[in-house]
């Protein structure tokens, strides 16, 4: 069992929700290699060989277990890019918990790029949740740019849970994914940037079975003179269904730019865009002003059940 410093634990406090251990199946890498891993009965994790990264092989008899992938990256100046892919089998039923914090006490730029691939099998039920979080003191720059890549076979349902907690100075977000006959995708984004801070993601969701739909939600509230861009977009090639909604809040000098896209290429796809971008209701603060909290306080009650 590997020791982890205090530094570490904190940061696996914030990415990781369901609580890291050292126990079950898991993988901590830190500092751009591998810490500590373990398998259990239906899930075995191995290191690549040609490349940074780990592959991740899920049975189908799995059901209900989870699998931890944190990284924490507490150098300042280091890039470090791991490429992930999953193997899920059919009727496999599993929770992956991912997620980057960086702790960057120098001058120079800490970036983390992870790169995963989910490949899922037939009536699977796949929830990916990830968090990144960015910390310390010194000057240097904290960058996360993922690219998530996912092909969700027949009859399997996979929920995408991300969320950018604080303290990453720059993002750029890639999801793609490839939809088969009566897959359903769900994705709940959000997203909080402050001060000087730019977060840009790309989302490309084909929709290629007969029967398949997704849900994309996206909640961001934007602060100081921070700036979002978010482009999700929907391409129905079959009988399909698809909503995507974004939501944002926005305050200070921030700016937010949503572009959500739609692309029907079959005459059975039925896809729906929504985008609203505005600031606080006057009306809740107010309400909340009346029940003895401050501005300060009443915006945060409001950020919190915004994003949640």
């Amino acid at each position: 069992m590997a020791n982890i410093d205090q530094v570490t634990e904190s940061i696996l406090e914030k990415i990781d929700s369901e609580g890291f251990k050292q126990e079950g199946a898991y993988n901590l890498r830190y500092n751009g290699y591998s810490l500590c891993h373990g398998n259990t009965e239906h899930i075995t994790i191995k290191r690549k060989e040609d490349k940074q990264g780990i592959d991740v092989y899920i049975s189908g008899e799995t059901k209900g277990e989870q699998v931890h992938i944190p990284v924490v990256v507490a150098a300042s100046g280091m890039t470090d890019e791991v490429y992930n892919d999953f193997y899920i089998g059919d009727g496999a039923q599993v929770t992956i918990v991912a997620g980057c914090g960086i702790h960057n006490s120098g001058c120079d730029d800490s970036r983390h790029d992870g790169i995963h691939t989910f490949h899922v099998g037939e009536n699977a039920n796949v929830r990916y949740e990830e968090k990144h979080y960015g910390e310390g003191e010194g000057t240097g720059a904290r960058i996360l740019n993922p690219v998530t890549k996912i092909i969700v076979g027949k009859d399997s349902v996979f929920t995408l849970d991300t969320a950018q907690i604080k303290g990453v100075d720059s993002t750029k977000r890639e999801t793609q994914v490839e939809l088969g006959e009566g897959a359903k995708l769900f994705v709940v984004e959000k997203l909080m940037t402050h001060d000087n801070q730019s977060a840009v993601s790309d989302m490309d969701i084909h929709l290629n079975g007969p029967g398949s739909s997704a849900q994309i939600i996206s909640r961001s509230v934007a602060r100081g003179n921070s700036r979002q861009v978010f482009h999700p977009k929907a391409i129905g090639n079959a009988l399909c269904r698809a909503h995507v909604q974004c939501d944002s809040i926005i305050m200070d000098q921030a700016q937010v730019c949503s572009i959500p896209e739609i692309d029907a290429k079959h005459v059975d796809a039925a896809i729906i865009h929504e985008a609203a971008i505005g600031r606080i209701n006057n009306e809740q603060m107010i309400k909340l002003n009346t029940f003895g909290l401050g501005d300060e306080a009443a915006e945060a009650v409001i950020i919190e059940n915004f994003l949640n």
